[in-house]
């Protein structure tokens, strides 16, 4: 068992759900924001570690409401891109580790931005584009062969967008030592970015490397899953049409559409929980 089903197995019940629903409202919430007030992220919401330090703590948590474009024109794509990638990558690892990866790369940021504060003594707003970033390195990940239009016109596979995005991650992080960008006046921007870039990258390795089962969610062996699971397991019909039904309360996804169930391997027989009873139930003999 890795560490990320151990996590799971204890923290799971206070996953939240469908997350990047909540996170594109606080897009929203800051494109208003921007467009009706333009200076008051920067005065009251943004990851200035100078200001934290001077007791304006909830600069911690509502840096994350700076919206990932800051063209009004391609605001509604890069909403519905990251809504998408999000949700994909929701249904695929599930609430727990979707939750663990977004929140770890938030903190992530937090310390990067104190990092850079120390390092430079400048203390320069980190925003939310390199953890945007993450996210779409991880869907490259699980779903290489997923196809993008660009320009709604060229196809490209998301592993070779992937490759640019990781690329791009190194060159940030490279500039920052280069003696063009570094020894300038500005040098204090890119080293603040890099330690950004740098702090994503982490979370990535962390959290595909440092477990030891994450081929589980890769596209082919979730689709290998589900035939396995379709022969093994007849399709079933509960009353009212209701396709899954939780051993212990009984509920079905008729009564909460955002319910997930799962079937346990260690009951035996066709049981199936759901996922607030999955961890918790006792396991049939």
């Amino acid at each position: 068992m890795s560490w990320l089903d151990r996590l799971e197995r204890r923290f799971g019940r206070y996953a939240i759900h469908n997350l990047m629903y909540y996170v594109i409202i606080l897009y929203v919430v800051g494109l208003a924001l921007q467009l009706l007030v333009p200076n008051f992220y920067y005065q009251y919401l943004c990851l200035d570690v100078n200001a934290i330090l001077h007791g304006q703590i909830w600069r911690i948590v509502t840096f994350i409401i700076q919206p990932p474009q800051s063209s009004y024109i391609f605001m509604i794509f890069a909403l519905y891109l990251y809504y998408m990638l999000g949700r994909t990558l929701e249904n695929t690892w599930g609430a727990f580790r979707f939750n663990l990866y977004f929140f770890a790369g938030m903190f992530f940021h937090v310390i990067a931005a104190f990092a850079a504060y120390f390092i430079t003594g400048v203390s320069f707003p980190l925003g939310t584009w390199y953890l945007n970033m993450s996210l779409f390195l991880a869907f490259a990940a699980i779903y290489p062969d997923m196809e993008f239009y660009l320009f709604f016109m060229i196809p490209v596979k998301a592993k070779w967008l992937g490759w640019l995005d990781g690329l791009y991650f190194l060159y940030t992080i490279a500039q920052a030592f280069l003696p063009a960008y570094g020894g300038s006046v500005f040098g204090f921007v890119y080293k603040s970015n890099a330690i950004a870039a740098a702090v994503s990258i982490l979370n990535f390795v962390i959290f595909f490397l440092g477990s030891r089962n994450m081929r589980q969610f890769a596209p082919k062996q979730q689709r290998r899953k589900q035939q396995f699971q379709k022969k093994m397991r007849p399709e079933q019909h509960y009353a009212g049409g209701a396709r899954h039904r939780c051993a212990v309360c009984g509920r079905t996804e008729l009564d909460d559409p955002t319910l997930e169930f799962r079937y346990c391997s260690k009951c035996n027989g066709n049981y199936e929980y759901c996922q607030d009873h999955l961890f918790s139930h006792i396991h049939v003999k």
